[in-house]
């Protein structure tokens, strides 16, 4: 930097600022749009997002959905972190470049036992942040749910899966915990694996409420994401939400002995659905009412999608 001070000239050196890492950016296609999703960087108060080569926005946000796109017609994306208020601007490296595809959506996208129509009939009233194209764009991350067996458990798994996400998020209508007082109280320090992240709650998001810094760490891990050092993702990107419950139901046995995906699968029935996900406090009579509005909402569903329940529905 030059000054003119009382005539002279003098230079000022510029401060030297700390480079910003380069951010990971994750990609998800759905109908006419690429939702785009990158971990926080430290240091940085906005990120630049490139399309096809060329700066395209900026924000302050972790996410972002590009909409209004083509079709069948391939975007490639990049995002770097920034950090305006030093001089110069300190930028990080450009992330990977991601390709996206956005699909046309139909009545059954992505060959999902449940036509959008359908899932409109299950969900009337539902919050505007869970799509369904959102839903079948995360299915690509978990090809076994509702594609094993024969077309009637695919559909009686799809309808045990909505069942238990009617019931944890009032219909979809919750992206976040309804119950604010509870949302300090989900750090678990005796988890040394995914430990709780500094200035981060771990209350219920998504259309399965995940809860607890080990699930949304270990979600985080499975799927590529920083769910553990931002949550919120989980909340602000409707693929991640999506992601993060069909995790859930592939994975977590819960207070049970098996998946809620193996129980459907292999007949155990949609009681051991209800034992994987919320078992512990609902199970053995501790919270009937609870129970029983699965079981209404699971008939219900099968009913819509024109199957039967099956057996042992209750635990």
């Amino acid at each position: 930097m030059l000054t003119i001070v009382m005539g002279f000239l003098m230079v000022v050196p510029l401060t030297a600022f700390a480079a910003l890492p380069t951010p990971t950016l994750n990609v998800s296609a759905s109908n006419a749009a690429c939702t785009l999703s990158w971990n926080a960087v430290s240091g940085a108060n906005g990120y630049d997002v490139y399309r096809n080569g060329n700066w395209y926005k900026w924000t302050n946000t972790t996410s972002w959905s590009d909409t209004g796109l083509t079709n069948g017609t391939a975007y490639t994306y990049t995002v770097s972190a920034q950090n305006d208020t030093t001089t110069p601007v300190t930028t990080s490296p450009k992330s990977a470049s991601k390709s996206c595809t956005p699909t046309a959506g139909n009545g059954n996208t992505g060959g999902f036992v449940v036509s959008e129509a359908q899932f409109n009939q299950m969900f009337p009233n539902r919050n505007s942040f869970y799509t369904y194209t959102g839903l079948v764009s995360a299915m690509v991350s978990f090809p076994q749910f509702a594609k094993t067996g024969s077309d009637e458990i695919r559909k009686r798994e799809a309808a045990a899966f909505l069942a238990n996400v009617a019931q944890e998020s009032g219909f979809l209508q919750y992206v976040r915990e309804s119950n604010t007082a509870n949302w300090p109280l989900y750090c678990d320090n005796s988890n040394v694996l995914y430990p709780c992240a500094p200035g981060q709650q771990y209350y219920g998001r998504g259309p399965l409420q995940l809860s607890w810094n080990g699930n949304y760490g270990a979600a985080g891990a499975a799927l590529g994401l920083p769910l553990r050092t931002n949550p919120d993702l989980v909340a602000t990107d409707p693929a991640v939400s999506w992601k993060t419950a069909l995790w859930f139901w592939t994975t977590s046995t819960g207070a049970g002995t098996m998946t809620a995906h193996n129980a459907i699968i292999n007949n155990q029935g949609f009681g051991e659905t209800i034992r994987a996900i919320n078992g512990a406090v609902e199970c053995g009579g501790k919270e009937p009412t609870k129970v029983n509005n699965r079981i209404n909402y699971f008939t219900n569903f099968s009913n819509i999608l024109g199957v039967s329940t099956g057996g042992n529905l209750s635990c």
